[in-house]
C-alpha cells in the first residue's frame, strides 16, 4: 500500500502542477485581451478575392450565406463566390446558382471531408481564367458581416498573408448547448485570439472566415486534409515563420449545434484532429521555439497542447472527487500530498470562470448570454469525457457532417 501511496502522490502532484502552470499562463495571456482598438481602413479596395464555400448537402443554409457575401461593402467586380457542391445528393448547386454564386460539382467517394474539397477547389482555381490575389473560405452555414472583405483587403495591403476573422455564433440563444458554445467562442475571441494579436503572437485558424494570400498557397500548397484542416495549415505557417493575424472586426457568424449529442460529435472530431496535429508538430514547434528563442512557435506549441490540458483538468476533477470519498482513507488508506490547498483551487477556478462574463461584457453581449453562464460549467466539464474519447480514437479520420436545418439571415442575427 505504501507503493500505491507513492504512485498516486506523484501522479496527483504532476497533475496539480501542470494544471496550475497552464492556468497561470492562460490568465497572463488573457490580460492582453482587455484592450481593443477598432481596425482603421487605410487602403482602397484593390485585392481580388475568390470566396470558396465547401458545402455538403447544404441547400437550406447556403442561400443566406451567399446573400450576405453579395451584400459586402466591397466592389462586386473584385470578388467571385465559388460553392463546392461536395458529394451532394440535394439541390445545393442549384441554390448556389440561383443566388448568384458559381457552383462546382465534386464527386469523390474515397476522399471525404472539407480539407479534400478545399484542396480540389484550389486546383480548379489554378486553371480558372481569373487571377485572384487571395482566397477567402467560409462554411456553408455562415453569415458574413458587410465589412469583412474590406478589412481583409486592408490586412493584405498591409503585408499580412494569412488572416483569421472573428468567429461569432448566429444561434447563441437556441438552447443551453448553443449558448454554452457561444460563451466559449466569446471568451476565446477576446481572451485568446485578440489577446495574442495585441502582443504580436499568431492566432489559431478557425476553419472559416479565413483569408490566405494566393501566392502563399502556391508556395506551400494547401496540404491540409485532416479533421482539423485549419489547424494543420496554421501550424505549417508558423513553422515557416509566417504569422496568421487576427481581424477582430471582420466578423463571421457560425451555426452551432443545439443538442448535446450533436455537440459531442462535433467536438470529438475537433479533438481527434487536434491530437493528430499535435502528434506531428507539437514537439517540433516546442524545440524550435526554445532553440530559436521564438516565442511565437512556443505559444503555438502551447495551443497544440490544449487537448491534453482538457484531459489533465478532467483527470484533476476525477482525482479530487476520488480522494474525497470515505473508502479511500478507510479501505485503501491513501494519503495524497495536497501541494496546492483546496481553497486555492477554488480561487483559481473562480478567477478563470469570471473571465467569461468579463469577456462578454467587453464584447457587449446580450443579457441572455449571462443567463447561459448558469449551465456553462456543466458544458465545460463535458470537454473532459469528449477529449478522453478523442485520445483513444485519435487515429480515426472519418468525417462526420454536421447537419444544418435552419436558414437564419444576417438581419436576424443583428436583432438578437
Amino acid at each position: 500500500m505504501f507503493l500505491v501511496n507513492i504512485v498516486f502522490s506523484v501522479l496527483y502532484t504532476i497533475v496539480q502542477l501542470t494544471t496550475l502552470v497552464i492556468a497561470l499562463y492562460q490568465f497572463a495571456m488573457s490580460v492582453f485581451g482587455f484592450r481593443h482598438r477598432k481596425d482603421e481602413i487605410n487602403f482602397e479596395p484593390v485585392k481580388r478575392f475568390a470566396v470558396i464555400v465547401p458545402a455538403h448537402n447544404e441547400q437550406r443554409v447556403v442561400g443566406p450565406l451567399i446573400d450576405s457575401i453579395k451584400a459586402q461593402q466591397y466592389p462586386g467586380e473584385l470578388y467571385d463566390i465559388h460553392v463546392i457542391a461536395d458529394n451532394c445528393s440535394d439541390h445545393t448547386a442549384d441554390v448556389a446558382r440561383n443566388h448568384g454564386a458559381i457552383p462546382h460539382i465534386r464527386v469523390d467517394e474515397e476522399h471525404h471531408g472539407k480539407g479534400y474539397a478545399i484542396e480540389w477547389m484550389i486546383r480548379q482555381l489554378a486553371e480558372y481564367p481569373v487571377t485572384y490575389d487571395a482566397i477567402v473560405m467560409f462554411d456553408a452555414d455562415n453569415l458574413v458581416h458587410p465589412n469583412f472583405l474590406r478589412i481583409m483587403n486592408d490586412k493584405l495591403c498591409s503585408g499580412h498573408r494569412v488572416i483569421q476573422g472573428y468567429l461569432g455564433v448566429k444561434n447563441p440563444f437556441d438552447t443551453w448547448v448553443s449558448v454554452s458554445l457561444a460563451i466559449s467562442y466569446w471568451y476565446d475571441n477576446r481572451m485568446w485570439q485578440h489577446a495574442r494579436a495585441n502582443i504580436g503572437l499568431p492566432c489559431a485558424l478557425g476553419g472559416t472566415g479565413l483569408c490566405i494570400d494566393s501566392k502563399l498557397l502556391q508556395e506551400m500548397g494547401w496540404g491540409a486534409t485532416g479533421l482539423t484542416e485549419d489547424l494543420e495549415f496554421g501550424v505549417r505557417c508558423v513553422e515557416r515563420d509566417i504569422l496568421p493575424v487576427w481581424a477582430h472586426d471582420a466578423k463571421v457568424y457560425d451555426e452551432k449545434p443545439t443538442t448535446i449529442l450533436a455537440s459531442v460529435r462535433q467536438r470529438l472530431r475537433w479533438q481527434q484532429g487536434h491530437f493528430s496535429c499535435a502528434k506531428d508538430h507539437l514537439m517540433g514547434l516546442m524545440k524550435a521555439g526554445i532553440r530559436e528563442h521564438n516565442f511565437k512557435k512556443f505559444d503555438m506549441a502551447i495551443y497544440l497542447f490544449q487537448p491534453m490540458r482538457a484531459l489533465v483538468v478532467f483527470v484533476m476533477s476525477l482525482m479530487l472527487f476520488f480522494f474525497n470519498l470515505p473508502f479511500v482513507d478507510n479501505v485503501l488508506a491513501l494519503h495524497v500530498v495536497q501541494i496546492i490547498p483546496s481553497n486555492m483551487w477554488v480561487v483559481i477556478s473562480a478567477v478563470l470562470f469570471l473571465e467569461m462574463p468579463f469577456a462578454m461584457l467587453l464584447e457587449r453581449i446580450n443579457w441572455r448570454g449571462y443567463v447561459g453562464l448558469i449551465l456553462a460549467p456543466i458544458f465545460l466539464w463535458t470537454w473532459g469525457p469528449v477529449t478522453l474519447q478523442a485520445y483513444f480514437t485519435r487515429r480515426n479520420r472519418k468525417w462526420y457532417h454536421t447537419v444544418h436545418r435552419r436558414a437564419i439571415r444576417l438581419d436576424e442575427v443583428r436583432n438578437r
